[in-house]
């Protein structure tokens, strides 16, 4: 008779973190921050078709970093429970906190009961009529949510990007002020200049009325 291989249920889940975790580290980092009108994402990202970050529904927005499969799936889905309880009931009823829970609960049962973590980390951002009702919270690979204050920042670098725009951010500030604090915060991270070309960014804009998300340029990364 055979004996089942036995690993104990600590040193799985340790073993699935760390897996993720490097999965995730291999990737590019994406950071948000609040500014004077709403909220700003900036991803160091070449490639002009395949998106870090991405509307869900009209004032909310989505950034992901890992494994682009994975992370694409839980967008698309996302955007898909925002349209179905819309449709069932109001807009107004879609929020971040809403979305929020239920990717959290996607990527807690993922990560417990799959045979493989989903190497991502994520954000959803939801701009308010207020300063004071714009959210941000941000999903790890194993399903811990937590909500965030002002900025934060997922990937290999999250640390470093967050530690430096908590150093410089000031609430109230224009977009252009919050743009050179991103591509500071990138910079010195990597020890590099970065090009405008280089940037994937997009705000969530209360100025904007009900389609909130929109795209920045490379022009207005420059400016910036």
């Amino acid at each position: 008779m055979n004996v089942p291989f036995y690993v104990p249920p600590e040193q799985l889940m340790k073993d699935r973190a760390e897996y993720a975790r490097k999965g995730i580290a291999r990737g590019k980092s994406i950071a948000a921050m609040e500014y004077a009108d709403g909220m700003l994402l900036v991803a160091e990202n070449p490639s002009g078709t395949l998106h870090k970050i991405g509307e869900i529904y009209d004032r909310i927005a989505f950034a992901g970093v890992g494994k682009y499969s994975e992370f694409e799936t839980l967008r698309v889905a996302g955007i898909r429970h925002a349209d179905l309880k819309g449709y069932s009931y109001a807009r107004s009823d879609v929020t971040a906190k809403s979305l929020a829970n239920a990717y959290c609960h996607a990527l807690g049962q993922i990560f417990t009961q799959e045979v493989k973590p989903y190497e991502v980390g994520i954000m959803v951002a939801e701009v308010g009529d207020t300063p004071e009702t714009t959210l941000l919270f941000k999903i790890t690979y194993d399903g811990t949510l937590t909500a965030e204050d002002d900025v934060a920042a997922i990937g290999g670098q999250e640390e470093a990007l967050t530690a430096h725009l908590r150093e410089h951010y000031r609430p109230g500030a224009p977009l252009a002020e919050a743009i050179g604090w991103a591509v500071a915060a990138f910079e010195a991270a990597n020890s590099r200049t970065f090009q405008a070309t280089e940037w994937e960014a997009a705000v969530v804009d209360r100025t904007l009325g009900r389609r909130a998300f929109r795209r920045l340029s490379a022009q207005e990364m420059a400016r910036g």
